[in-house]
């Protein structure tokens, strides 16, 4: 599978992630300051949430080849002054990139997205956790006032990892079979194809295709599109055309049920 960045790529762009989430979290008044865009959870509770995934995820990737996710075993818990949480918060994504490292992009390990398009290996690992952190490095600085767009290689990468590690899947369809198009700004284009033999995306040759043949499609900057997909901002605030319910059916869906 083609990436946009590299392995060294993307260990050094979820480390810098880390570094820009926890500038975030340092900025911000109080750590039970709500989030905005996850708003069942404090600062505090998006610190911990993205620090024990990167614990977990760690211990994933050095366990290897498995049919589960290994048990996690001496993970320091979050600690509740910020200055702590904040190195913890580091020690976990340093622990993360180490694991990579070591393991180099093409070891096997469990994943959750058996099912989908996207290898179970280490590599693809480091694509969904960069993807991971630039999300909630984005909820951090929504939550202290200062959101910034993602890094365009970054949510380049993350548009397509999104639609073939997130939706595709085998699991039916429960809606009338539809083709849904993204395009982003940046020239890059993909197709989501919705049946009940399940999801499956391709990559469209240029954005010259808008609109063809699709049931719904969507345009924005590869930005834009990663934080829709992702919930963070509605679909009506980038360019829409077609069947809008399908977006919201694409939200509610989940394969496993």
């Amino acid at each position: 599978m083609e990436n946009t960045l590299g392995f060294p790529d993307l260990l050094g762009m979820i480390d810098e992630r880390s570094t820009a989430f926890c500038a975030a979290v340092s900025s911000a008044p109080s750590l039970d300051a709500q989030v905005p865009t996850c708003p069942e959870w404090t600062l505090f509770d998006l610190v911990q949430h993205l620090g024990d995934g990167r614990y977990r995820w760690a211990a994933t990737v050095a366990a290897g080849p498995a049919t589960a996710p290994p048990a996690l075993e001496g993970a320091p818990s979050a600690p509740r002054e910020r200055e702590a949480l904040l190195a913890w918060m580091a020690a976990s994504t340093q622990q993360l990139v180490d694991a990579l490292r070591e393991a180099g992009p093409d070891r096997g390990c469990w994943t959750w997205w058996a099912d989908s398009q996207s290898p179970q290996t280490s590599g693809a690992v480091a694509r969904h956790q960069l993807q991971q952190m630039v999300v909630h490095t984005y909820d951090a600085q929504i939550t202290v006032g200062a959101p910034q767009p993602l890094p365009d290689e970054a949510a380049l990468d993350g548009v397509d990892e999104f639609l073939f590690t997130c939706c595709a899947t085998t699991a039916a369809w429960p809606h009338e079979p539809a083709v849904v198009d993204y395009h982003a700004t940046e020239g890059r284009s993909w197709r989501l194809s919705l049946s009940a033999d399940g999801a499956r995306t391709t990559r469209l040759p240029s954005s010259d295709s808008e609109g063809l043949d699709a049931s719904a499609s969507l345009q924005g900057t590869a930005s834009e599109l990663v934080l829709a997909l992702y919930d963070r901002i509605p679909v009506d605030s980038l360019k829409l055309d077609g069947d809008r319910r399908l977006f919201d059916q694409l939200l509610a869906w989940d394969p496993s049920e």
